[in-house]
């Protein structure tokens, strides 16, 4: 699988700040926690990606993903009831717009969730 370490690693991590405090903070909360926690855990990581999404060579869009980790892996936090599908498609199209083309969703919700979303480019 892709990029295993890295997403084996934040996945860790999501389950142990979820573990922590638990679930019904701001997103904001949990992703100053996971900033400690990649620190302490030596993964590199860049906060508040800047995303461009371009149509026919002209920016049409611009975005933020909440982390890019090691280099390769987005990372979306969410702290929702459920994961929806729109949330899916962010995801989706932040790894459309990049050349990432593996992606997180990290839900701090009643009950902590993830979502592995791969986008291939060979395929495209």
């Amino acid at each position: 699988m892709k990029h295993e370490e890295i997403t084996k690693e934040v996945i860790r991590i999501f389950y142990k700040v979820y573990n922590t405090l638990g679930y019904g903070f701001l997103e904001k909360v949990y992703e100053r926690a996971m900033m400690i926690e990649f620190e302490k855990s030596g993964l590199t990581y860049e906060n508040q990606f800047p995303i461009k999404v371009y149509y026919e060579g002209v920016v049409v869009g611009d975005y933020i993903a909440d982390f890019v980790v090691g280099g390769n892996v987005v990372v979306e936090i969410k702290a929702s009831r459920e994961l929806s599908v729109s949330d899916e498609a962010q995801l989706l199209n932040y790894l459309r717009a990049t050349d990432k083309e593996i992606g997180l969703i990290l839900n701090y919700g009643r009950q902590a969730k993830f979502k592995r979303k791969i986008f291939d480019r060979a395929r495209v």
